[in-house]
């Protein structure tokens, strides 16, 4: 039991410096809002999760924001961007790691892929709304948009962001599951055992 902790422990940590990395290699998409970044990062998270449980994915994402923050900081000296980074994480992976423990099947995952996408897509619209622009202009001390700005920024640059960073996500994933399919069923049957 022991030794399985200390793996689990390790391989999060592994998966974490991971995240990392692909959370430096981002990119803004054309036409959307420039401090929207595209990134793989969420990917070694959903491994862990699938793999090791939700508490796994959590902590992956937990880390690699942490350790962003460290290497990069954050123009608001708070990090709001993280939190939202990681809120994203949170939103992508549980509903992977709930359909795919129902139905551990590539059927499964593409119906887990496209609740992450979607439970994403909703809940940071929501969340930046309520949460993370809000604190982004107090932080910044820029003037608040109104009701109607805000929507417009949800609905035209965060909404469609987090539809095609989620269709993004779950391409690079079906790639990893159909190549690595035997040995994350093995790894998955190892730990939650």
């Amino acid at each position: 039991m022991k030794n399985k902790k200390l793996q689990s422990m390790i391989v999060i940590g592994m998966l974490s410096s991971i995240s990392f990395i692909l959370m430096l290699f981002n990119f803004p998409l054309p036409a959307l809002p420039a401090f929207l970044k595209v990134d793989f990062s969420d990917v070694p998270a959903l491994i862990a999760a699938i793999t090791m449980g939700p508490v796994a994915g959590i902590l992956v994402a937990f880390f690699k924001n942490v350790l962003d923050w460290l290497f990069a900081g954050s123009p608001t000296g708070v990090p709001v961007g993280h939190l939202a980074n990681f809120a994203t994480s949170i939103l992508f992976i549980t509903p992977v790691y709930v359909i795919y423990r129902r139905i551990a099947s590539k059927k499964g995952m593409i119906l887990g892929l496209t609740a992450g996408t979607l439970s994403m897509a909703i809940g940071m619209s929501l969340l930046n709304y309520l949460v993370f622009l809000p604190m982004y202009t107090y932080f910044l001390n820029m003037p608040a948009e109104t009701g109607n700005a805000l929507f417009g920024t949800i609905v035209l640059g965060i909404l469609p962001f987090n539809l095609i960073k989620g269709i993004a996500l779950a391409a690079v994933v079906l790639l990893i599951f159909n190549s690595m399919y035997s040995w994350i069923e093995k790894q998955r049957l190892y730990y939650q055992s």
